[in-house]
């Protein structure tokens, strides 16, 4: 699969991997704090942003992309970063994929198993007539009668397009994304490690990385570390863009 990519900068290479129901515009801001040191290539996974549709849709498969897409572009190796499900992808693909990964940034997602909790904002997408949408603010209206945050909703309408047609569309692969929800909450499962520098980072306001996580972080990734942005919760990349910035500066060098 030929993903989509917006490659921003000069220097090391740096792959940054969105979560779900997001794109690559999620991290420009943070990648244009980073532009002068680092050749960032910022991926829309499958099913999301302007990258294919499949029917497929597991981190066997997202590894798989991303190790093609590192093919297309001759890179051996990189800084890989991932955010949520786009953590668990990176974390997949160290595993597989040791010796392509120079070091590894995973924002506010364990290795451990996450049962679905995403219901209510599915039910919200699916419930947009998309065939009678007339405008963003009716879409907007229909998914503040399941949730109720503002902000939420404005980033779940950044995947909200149009096609040739000016029909309203959705990018992400909104029904195999809802029959397939469990898989983005699977758990790694490898007798593998990633013996290379790992940084984890957690929001303060977040439960996606516990203490009880810890286990797991030195199972897998046993030269992690852990750090925790203040004031911050699970997207910490938009609330505190500056605390992000800054850690992973002084982790990458």
């Amino acid at each position: 699969m030929k993903l989509n990519y917006k490659k921003v900068g000069q220097g090391k290479p740096l792959i940054i991997l969105h979560g779900l129901f997001g794109s690559a515009d999620n991290w420009l801001s943070i990648a244009k704090e980073l532009e002068e040191e680092y050749t960032m290539y910022l991926l829309d996974q499958r099913n999301h942003g302007d990258s294919p549709k499949s029917d497929e849709w597991s981190y066997k498969a997202m590894v798989d992309d991303l190790a093609t897409f590192m093919t297309s572009q001759g890179l051996e190796a990189a800084y890989i970063m991932g955010h949520s499900m786009g953590g668990k992808t990176a974390m997949n693909f160290a595993l597989r994929h040791p010796g392509k990964v120079k070091k590894l940034i995973i924002a506010d997602i364990a290795p451990r198993y996450y049962p679905p909790h995403h219901q209510t904002i599915l039910e919200g997408l699916n419930a947009i007539d998309m065939d009678s949408l007339k405008s963003r603010k009716e879409a907007d209206e229909t998914l503040a009668e399941h949730i109720p945050e503002a902000g939420v909703r404005q980033f779940l309408m950044k995947s909200l397009g149009r096609d040739d047609d000016r029909k309203f569309v959705w990018k992400i692969n909104l029904p195999v994304i809802t029959e397939k929800i469990e898989n983005v909450g699977e758990g790694l499962d490898s007798d593998k490690t990633y013996d290379g520098p790992t940084l984890f980072m957690r929001g303060a306001n977040s439960d996606y990385i516990q203490d009880k996580d810890k286990e797991d972080l030195e199972k897998y990734f046993p030269e992690h570390k852990l750090i925790t942005i203040k004031n911050a919760g699970h997207w910490l990349h938009a609330e505190q863009p500056d605390a992000v910035v800054a850690t992973v500066k002084a982790f990458l060098g």
